[in-house]
């Protein structure tokens, strides 16, 4: 991952109007029961010229490729405020069915693995993962938050969605948390939005994003992945604005030192009121 200040380079606003060519709002935020709907049928997503003030980086990594009938066997969160990063968690679940070779030789990880992490790494039953990952994109979601991750919609929350209705009798649907209102931003998609010609870059995966960006790839490890969404779409920003290094911060810059200081209530509560089984 980039170990330089990204933010003297990014034009960051926490206007969402202004996010956009044209100040248009964001055609990716999903208005379905199904996560994937949307995103398939609905308009391209535009080009962003700013960083939203709070972003969610996410990735899992999973037992197979079925959304319908795989699980999550790792989760990365990652969260940055003006383009700096303040907080990030990852968590282990022993999944309730085998993981597929194809996986294993993709993320590296065997059910001997995930429990070896015990005592030095969060590691949950299913149920307890899923109800963990909504906890937290809940959370989020309610401080304002955009999620960002690479085929985030059409993979990890469409995974997510189908386990929380087949394990936890959840459709994420209701007053506690409605999957479908989340401000989500898909670096593939985004990509597309950048340069829509195949010719050049068939390939749009995020090895090849991070490739083209010039980002450190994660490697297939969530977190890492997750940091690794993040920073393509920092980058992406840079090049719709031409590489102007700029930094439009909405408060004072003391302010927003300071903030990281005493960070809202809220924010630390997003990050420690869950309790351990």
């Amino acid at each position: 991952m980039r170990t330089e200040n990204r933010s003297s380079k990014v034009k960051i606003d926490e206007s969402e109007n202004e996010l956009f060519n044209g100040g248009e709002p964001f055609s990716g935020v999903i208005r379905g029961l199904h996560v994937t709907g949307k995103c398939k049928d609905g308009p391209v997503a535009k080009k962003y010229q700013r960083v939203p003030e709070l972003i969610l980086g996410f990735d899992t990594e999973t037992t197979g490729l079925s959304v319908s009938s795989e699980r999550a066997i790792s989760y990365g969160f990652c969260a940055y405020r003006f383009g700096v990063p303040i907080w990030s968690e990852q968590f282990f679940v022993i999944p309730d069915r085998p993981i597929s070779p194809g996986a294993k030789r993709v993320h590296g990880l065997s059910v001997v693995d995930i429990e070896a992490k015990r005592g030095s790494e969060p590691v949950y039953t299913v149920e307890k993962g899923l109800a963990r990952a909504v906890q937290i994109l809940r959370d989020y979601y309610e401080l304002g938050a955009y999620v960002i991750g690479s085929n985030v919609v059409r993979f990890d929350l469409e995974m997510l969605r189908r386990s929380c209705m087949s394990v936890l009798g959840m459709e994420l649907n209701d007053d506690y948390f409605d999957i479908s209102l989340l401000r989500i931003i898909d670096v593939v998609d985004h990509d597309l939005a950048i340069d829509p010609s195949r010719e050049f870059r068939p390939r749009r995966g995020q090895e090849y994003l991070c490739r083209h960006y010039g980002v450190t790839p994660g490697g297939h490890d969530a977190l890492s992945d997750a940091r690794a969404a993040v920073e393509v779409f920092i980058e992406q920003v840079v090049h719709n604005n031409a590489g102007q290094a700029s930094l439009l911060l909405i408060s004072d810059p003391v302010d927003f030192v300071e903030s990281f200081e005493t960070q809202p209530t809220q924010l630390k509560s997003a990050n420690s009121n869950f309790t351990e089984w």
